[in-house]
């Protein structure tokens, strides 16, 4: 089912606020050499859940960096409904992932190279996991 244009709207100004809102949380954190960015906000028909995916450089640290968001996800969901408090009547809950898309992309890509053939070892390229 296609979104509406709130549900639109809301995301819009979720994943913009909450790009902010990680940066400065891992510059206050001391987290450096880490890179986090908003990849997609999905909101449900309600708008009472909001799915945010998130890309993390270097990738061998999303898994824990995004274990750590959802820790501290109540700290992150007051500071986006400071920021929002007159878009939005209700802040929905927040649940991060992993968007793990730039790393499929890049194994298909050396595997079109010829670098890594899918053919030979088609353990390469892992099933997707939906989300």
């Amino acid at each position: 089912m296609e979104e509406s244009n709130r549900q639109k709207k809301i995301a819009g100004v979720l994943q913009n606020d909450l790009a902010n809102v990680l940066q400065n949380m891992l510059r206050e954190m001391g987290q450096q050499g880490i890179l986090i960015s908003v990849s997609k906000v999905g909101i449900t028909t309600d708008l009472s859940i909001a799915k945010v995916y998130v890309s993390v450089f270097p990738s061998d640290k999303a898994v824990g960096v995004v274990a750590e968001l959802n820790e501290v996800k109540p700290k992150i969901k007051h500071q986006i409904a400071q920021l929002t408090k007159h878009q939005l009547r209700k802040m929905p809950d927040l649940t991060f992932y992993n968007d793990d898309s730039l790393e499929y992309i890049e194994t298909i890509d050396r595997a079109v190279k010829g670098e890594d053939n899918p053919i030979k070892n088609p353990e390469l390229l892992s099933k997707r996991k939906k989300s």
